[in-house]
């Protein structure tokens, strides 16, 4: 294209002038990465990403993750000037409750955000992600899905050790579309980065697969375009450092000043003066100069797109809308096996079992371990994803637990339905991204095996104790600790119905037998009743979830045998229960029984709420220790007799006696 650096320029200042006005504003924010990265995404979205307002969820459109997500500034007013539906008042209400322009780039939120990005890291992670799934998709449905993905980071995502993670496997994997723009500065919140830093960045990013380029001065759009188009060719992620100057023309230029603070409110007026107009306003010559370049080479590319698919063979066409819409008409219920009650496995490998008869019915499926499938049996069909087998569905993540689960964000991000699986103790790796997940409403499927201190011999280090209560603690996520085959299969259908929450599976390594037919599992309420009490009187009420049921309804037996009439219910997900009505916890766990014991293998500080003050969490409140399975368990208290001997000491209330 024909080149006016005259406009360039005029946008930049405009740009620069836009961000520190909305930080003024809001007396909060990060100027110095917006001011000094303006010229990097002016560049990008005047002279090189295809998309468009039209349809800003368009498959085939480019994508853009700012990892550098305190830089929310710079995007937001791209995307103004880019026609997305975000006005010169969202701009003014940055960082303002309910506003579209939070703090952080929000996917859902902001039109044009494609990823939900601040944690330093995790957006290049995200990114790597989307990139494998458009190599997965681009493989599958080579006319329908072909396009880019760009990351602008700083130095602070590189010194994350999730980014270095998902950076090694996307140059292993050699995912050739995904461009990484470094926004090289040379400064971070608490000063110079050399005080913490000193790598050679050309050479660590080509030992591990990467095309490397600099881009000396940071302020010339022509460089940055050439190193962008010079990327587009290469047979390897590219990783383009561009150095610029933190809050570029600024008094403070180059410190660590302009980093995380508002500008000083007079030099915002002086930039203002200088450059002319009201607060907010931007010239006209610049919205023509990106409705000319950006808006008209989107629309161009979203036409020929629809050209294009409309002439694709009709049943292939409708596969790939049914993936990237998750409405494939699977009756899960009807097509996955039926565990019979004489079946004695592990719930980890009644999970294989399913999950691999899932990917066989929904061909967006896949996902991988992080070096642990032979241990989590999490694998499905379809073979390994690798340079050579772009169609391969199972994904070797390494040891990389933080990346993986990252990486199936971006996956889930280009609408695909991702899995990921490690040992539930390593959950505490990959957590953050676990929280990105629930944030961004991603429905992830997270499968944990090994679930409990049965794991046994490996010792306090492998034996996940307070995991649950964090899992269970983040808002928009769905924990499932399945008792047996049945709930492990019936736990899979609604990992796959949800649309919106991601899934976290807790599976066993040790063998359990089947408790409950497929016909009576009811995992879908969160908790119900495995086995009635004797009679119309209730003494006590028994929860457990997962391997623990097994040992409660023993428990119950026992209790049984002293003439107590005990209900016993299995509570595989407590925010399942949670969105009950009144009227069925109520039934399940009526108010008026006084004796509720809960019996979970964890630290549980989560149920205390279902027992109320006359109840019991039978728990754990230390680590494991180093011995084999079933020695642990009972050294630990998780006998039925020591169950029965628990719930004998808690004291039967009558309601109505002590109200009055």
């Amino acid at each position: 294209m024909e080149k006016n650096n005259n406009i360039d320029q005029l946008a930049i200042d405009s740009i620069r002038l836009l961000c520190a006005e909305e930080i003024d504003q809001a007396k909060s924010g990060h100027p110095g990465m917006a001011i000094g990265a303006a010229p990097i995404l002016h560049t990008l979205y005047t002279r090189i990403i295809n998309a468009t307002p039209k349809n800003d969820k368009w498959y085939n459109r480019d994508r853009f993750v700012l990892s550098a997500g305190h830089g929310s500034s710079l995007i937001y007013t791209i995307l103004h000037l880019c026609g997305f539906s975000i006005t010169k008042e969202d701009l003014k209400k940055f960082r303002s409750l309910g506003s579209i322009t939070p703090g952080h780039p929000e996917c859902g939120v902001t039109p044009g955000i494609d990823a939900t990005t601040g944690p330093l890291g995790q957006g290049v992670a995200q990114g790597v992600g989307i990139a494998l799934g458009e190599e997965y998709l681009h493989a599958k449905y080579p006319d329908i899905i072909n396009h880019y993905t760009y990351v602008l980071c700083g130095d602070g995502d590189i010194q994350e050790g999730l980014c270095q993670e998902a950076i090694s496997l996307a140059g292993h994997l050699g995912l050739s579309k995904l461009i990484v723009l470094y926004d090289s500065n040379d400064v971070q919140l608490d000063g110079r980065v050399d005080a913490c830093n000193s790598e050679d960045t050309k050479n660590k990013y080509q030992s591990m697969g990467w095309e490397y380029d600099l881009v000396i001065d940071g302020n010339n759009c022509d460089d940055i375009e050439k190193a962008i188009l010079k990327a587009q060719r290469n047979h390897k992620p590219t990783f383009i450092e561009v150095k610029t100057v933190i809050g570029y023309g600024r008094k403070d230029q180059g410190t660590a000043k302009v980093h995380g603070a508002p500008l000083p409110h007079d030099e915002v007026l002086e930039m203002r003066k200088a450059f002319g107009g009201e607060p907010f306003y931007i010239p006209q010559e610049v919205y023509d100069y990106y409705s000319s370049t950006f808006l008209k080479r989107g629309e161009e590319s979203y036409n020929k797109w629809n050209n294009k698919i409309n002439k694709c063979n009709k049943d292939i066409l409708d596969e790939f809308n049914h993936i990237m819409n998750d409405d494939f008409m699977i009756d899960y219920d009807k097509e996955l096996t039926k565990f019979s009650l004489d079946c004695n496995q592990p719930t980890r490998k009644s999970g294989g079992i399913v999950l691999n008869e899932i990917s066989n019915l929904h061909p967006g499926v896949l996902g991988g371990s992080a070096d642990l499938a032979s241990s989590t049996m999490a694998q499905c069909q379809g073979g390994m994803f690798t340079k050579e087998n772009r169609l391969g569905r199972n994904i070797c993540f390494g040891v990389r637990e933080h990346a993986m689960a990252a990486i199936c964000n971006g996956l889930a991000l280009h609408q695909l339905r991702p899995f990921c699986s490690s040992f539930f103790a390593f959950s505490d790796y990959l957590k953050p991204a676990v929280r990105m997940s629930a944030l961004t409403k991603l429905p992830v499927i997270y499968i944990f095996s090994h679930d409990s201190i049965a794991v046994g011999e490996d010792g306090p280090t492998h034996h996940p104790i307070e995991h649950l209560t964090m899992l269970r603690s983040i808002p928009n996520v769905n924990v499932i600790r399945p008792c047996d085959a049945n709930e492990t299969r019936e736990a899979y259908i609604i990992a796959m119905q949800s649309k919106t929450t991601p899934t976290v599976l807790v599976l066993s390594r040790q063998t359990l037998p089947t408790l409950i037919e497929k016909e009576k599992t009811a995992v879908n309420k969160g908790a119900y009743i495995v086995s009635k009490e004797k009679g119309k009187t209730i003494d006590g009420i028994l929860i457990a979830s997962g391997s623990e049921l097994v040992i409660t309804l023993k428990a119950k037996e026992i209790l049984e045998s002293k003439g107590l009439s005990i209900r016993v219910v299995s509570m595989p997900s407590t925010y399942l229960f949670d969105q009950q009505s009144n009227e069925y916890k109520e039934e399940i766990l009526p108010s008026y029984v006084s004796r509720k014991m809960v019996i979970e293998m964890s630290e549980g500080a989560h149920y205390y709420k279902y027992v109320g003050q006359f109840g019991l969490v039978y728990g754990i409140q230390k680590f494991g220790k180093s011995a084999p399975g079933p020695v642990i368990i009972e050294n630990y208290g998780f006998t039925p007799e020591k169950i029965v001997d628990e719930f004998l000491k808690l004291e039967k209330v009558d309601f109505i006696r002590y109200v009055k």
